[in-house]
């Protein structure tokens, strides 16, 4: 028996849950439920980092008013209580390892941890030891105790808001953003086996630089990227790579548009990619969006309010399984304040990829049955029996009993018939919908075509008065040169005057001998 505990159901009554059984029971499809533990809370962060491991979840430092965290907490499902982990001395370490007892984990946020062996690898992040590359951390998860090993190859350059994603001992490293806030979008595998990284070389169009995005691998073959953020826009692209030939592509998608987002958060169970919560720098997004990884539809599992903590940034999503029921759980986050709230939420069980008539045993032995009957009725009469106009008189070499078993089974198909054209008819419903809002968006474009239309031509005229004013500068400037070379021969002629003026001043000093000078010579000289 543990100490009661309350959830709350989006509404204004809480329940008393007295133990574990009771609590995952009362947790209701579809629907986001709060685990409010009466004892000791960690404190509220954002943009850590959060696994589960059985029935524990994990969480791996993060930020909170701009400070790095440095602990691990863990939250057990069992006894639902929080606790702290501290490092201990590791005796099975290796001598390549650098094992820490007497330290804290090393304070990061914008990390990334993966499950592998009995170890949390912890890889990249945003610390406060400035690092050139990109640094990983194993977390034993018997002993608690924490080491870095050295690693090989071509070391990735350091970087926070990356995504990782593991296939067996192969960690994949998309994007992110370095220590000089330049955005990524290279792709490194790390082979935990060895420890050695390797640069991937892809073939097509790569997404475009990002960090805080989300990634997951399905079917061991193929690795999905989804939304992130760059300085100004978010993203709600989904770019698909085939691990098998290294090629990008955009996989076409159906259903639920998908607003733009980053610093959102995901986990995947079975086919279904749950994704929650992030941000397009105006506001949370408030819907659990989910994609099937198989057919590449998206729908709404479940919606928030604006200002609730699962429309936050920088949370965690991750999956648990118990006693055969899926549950997805939400920790942490920012929006307008930092939470340490855990959310769990049970997701409805989805169709498979079979068709809808072979879902069904029913509808499926009643097409063997039919198929056997109509073989058994051609047989014996020779004809062309139409399935629809079948009746007794039809029937011939079959048993009473055999033509009940036959129109029941018929009537099992007319029935599941009946479903398909009813499903078939909201398909064209939709299609409608979706063909007027096309019609209206291909009018916007029409519209806008126009607008662009006469801003070109508004662009052009004004390209023209650019060019009229080019040609009248250019004029300008040359008679400016022309002006430059007439002071140049003004002043050279200023130079030359004064040089004259200055040769012939002396002769005419020379020459003069005042009026009386004159007036003598004039008298000693008579003409």
């Amino acid at each position: 028996m543990v100490k009661p505990i309350a959830i709350g159901m989006g509404e204004k009554d809480v329940n008393r849950i007295s133990n574990v059984t009771d609590f995952l029971s009362a947790v209701p499809y579809d629907k986001w439920v709060l685990v409010n533990p009466d004892d000791w809370r960690p404190s509220a962060r954002y943009k850590h980092a959060a696994e589960v491991v059985q029935d524990k979840l994990y969480v791996i430092g993060g930020s909170r008013n701009g400070r790095y965290l440095s602990d691990v907490q863990v939250f057990d499902f069992r006894t639902l209580k929080w606790s702290t982990v501290s490092a201990n001395m590791d005796p099975k370490r290796s001598k390549s390892d650098t094992v820490i007892s007497d330290q804290v984990f090393p304070a990061s946020a914008g990390h990334s941890v993966v499950k592998w062996e009995n170890k949390l690898v912890v890889v990249a992040g945003h610390c406060k030891e400035s690092s050139d590359t990109v640094k990983v951390w194993l977390i034993d998860l018997e002993t608690h105790s924490w080491s870095a090993p050295a690693t090989n190859g071509e070391a990735p350059i350091a970087r926070g808001g990356q995504s990782i994603s593991l296939v067996g001992s192969l960690l994949f490293m998309f994007g992110g953003e370095d220590n000089r806030r330049r955005l990524l979008n290279d792709l490194y595998i790390l082979d935990l086996n060895t420890m050695t990284w390797e640069a991937v070389r892809t073939k097509k169009a790569a997404p475009a630089p990002r960090y805080d995005h989300t990634a997951v691998v399905y079917a061991d073959q193929y690795l999905l990227i989804f939304g992130g953020s760059s300085y100004s826009p978010c993203f709600n692209d989904l770019h698909l790579l085939d691990l098998q030939t290294m090629e990008w592509s955009q996989p076409e998608t159906q259903g639920t548009y998908v607003t733009p987002r980053g610093g959102h958060a995901s986990t995947l169970i079975e086919e279904n990619w749950y994704i929650v919560g992030g941000g397009d720098n105006k506001s949370g997004a408030t819907e659990t969006i989910v994609l099937n990884t198989s057919k590449f539809v998206w729908s709404v599992a479940a919606s928030v309010t604006v200002r609730d903590p699962l429309a936050s940034e920088g949370l965690t999503l991750s999956a648990m399984t118990v006693d055969g029921e899926n549950f997805i759980i939400a920790f942490g986050g920012y929006n307008g304040k930092y939470n340490n709230e855990i959310y769990i939420m049970k997701p409805k069980p989805r169709d498979t990829l079979r068709p809808r008539l072979l879902q069904s045993p029913a509808a499926a032995a009643a097409a063997a049955s039919v198929t056997a009957a109509y073989a058994v009725i051609s047989a014996n009469d020779e004809k062309s029996i139409d399935i629809n106009t079948v009746d007794d008189s039809d029937i011939k070499g079959v048993q009473p009993n055999g033509a009940q078993e036959f129109a029941i089974k018929v009537d099992e198909l007319t029935t599941e018939k009946n479903n398909l054209e009813s499903r078939l008819t909201e398909v064209r419903e939709e299609n409608s919908r979706l063909k007027t809002n096309l019609d209206a968006v291909n009018n916007s474009y029409s519209e806008l075509g126009k607008e662009l239309q006469s801003v070109q031509g508004q662009l052009e005229a004004e390209s023209a008065r650019c060019l009229k004013l080019e040609a009248q500068i250019a004029f300008a400037q040359k008679r400016l040169e022309s002006f430059s070379s007439l002071e140049h021969e003004l002043e050279t002629l200023r130079r030359q005057k004064s040089q004259i003026e200055r040769t012939v001043a002396p002769a005419q000093k020379q020459r003069s001998g005042g009026m009386w000078q004159w007036v003598s010579g004039s008298a000693e000289n008579p003409e």
